[in-house]
């Protein structure tokens, strides 16, 4: 059973990529699946989250504050203001404009510790703008969808803020609480809980492209490309702003991979509760939760290369 997990979580891109393709070409049965299950399926993830998260793994916010504050500036405006940005480059109506918005006010994804850990970067610094980032999601991420898409659809901040505590903090905070309540059943479920969130986001995924299969296969590659060029170019500036502030090696691969993968599955299950009058708006999420998959392992293995010692 553990050979299995570490396969599905060590494939975990091309996973997500063949389930995605699968509903995309076959995507009847999937529509019989309510959407509101991606709800369970993203609070499953994040109880996942919980259970790994020591309180040790925040230290680095004490210890090393300007790291964080950087780091967490940088997610919250970068990836926004890409959105907006890209956005309005490719004139996108406005159920996908608010997709990639949604997507780029959402903090850090799930995924990026993994990639950070590949990359040979900074992992206690990852950890840490995770896990800041996620705690101020209930906040920033409906301010943010507020400002940049307010003007042209309803954004209901105080619903959203609930909407997070419930699908992404509660989760993560039962986590916590069960770690600390039974270590030996954690420990034991260590080993799974990377298949288990692998599973639960490829679940997401299918179901999302399976609801909008038919609109995907007739205009979907504009909004490919710009899921493709926020991701990249948020990995880009990333690393290039912590370059120009001189920060070490590690911390800037850090910084680049935390500031480019963003919880995607956020991002749908927002669309999903606060905008089902735009179905579309749900498509950039799960685009996301695909290719951030494929360009993590690629940015990985292009970052690892690179081992200069911190400073």
């Amino acid at each position: 059973m553990k050979k299995l997990c570490c396969f599905i979580s060590d494939y975990m891109g091309g996973l997500v990529l063949v389930a995605a393709v699968v509903a995309l070409l076959i995507p009847e049965p999937l529509r019989l699946i309510p959407p509101t299950v991606i709800n369970y399926m993203l609070g499953v993830v994040m109880f996942g989250m919980g259970l790994t998260l020591n309180l040790q793994d925040f230290r680095v916010v004490f210890s090393r504050p300007k790291d964080i504050i950087i780091g967490c500036i940088l997610q919250f405006s970068v990836m926004p203001l890409l959105a907006w940005i890209l956005s309005k480059a490719f004139a996108l109506d406005n159920a996908l404009a608010l997709g990639v918005i949604l997507v780029g006010c959402c903090p850090g994804g799930t995924a990026s510790n993994v990639i950070t850990y590949l990359a040979k970067g900074d992992l206690a610094l990852s950890v840490g703008m995770t896990g800041v980032s996620t705690l101020l999601a209930p906040l920033l991420t409906p301010l943010l969808t507020w400002m940049l898409a307010g003007e042209h659809v309803d954004v209901n901040m105080a619903n959203m803020f609930m909407s997070i505590l419930y699908v992404v903090i509660f989760p993560i905070i039962f986590g916590v609480v069960i770690k600390r309540l039974c270590p030996i059943f954690t420990e034991k479920m260590t080993s799974y809980l990377p298949a288990l969130s692998t599973l639960a986001i490829t679940a997401i995924v299918m179901i999302v492209v399976a609801a909008n299969a038919q609109k995907l296969m007739l205009g979907g590659m504009i909004i490919v490309l710009v899921v493709l060029l926020h991701n990249i170019c948020g990995l880009a500036v990333g690393y290039f702003i912590g370059t120009a502030m001189k920060l070490s090696s590690p911390k800037r691969k850090a910084i680049s991979i935390e500031v480019g993968m963003q919880n995607s599955g956020l991002a749908s299950s927002l669309a999903v509760i606060h905008f089902s009058m735009y179905p579309m708006a749900t498509i950039p999420g799960a685009l996301f939760s695909v290719w951030h998959n494929i360009s993590g392992a690629v940015v990985a293995k292009i970052y690892a290369r690179n081992t200069a010692p911190s400073a």
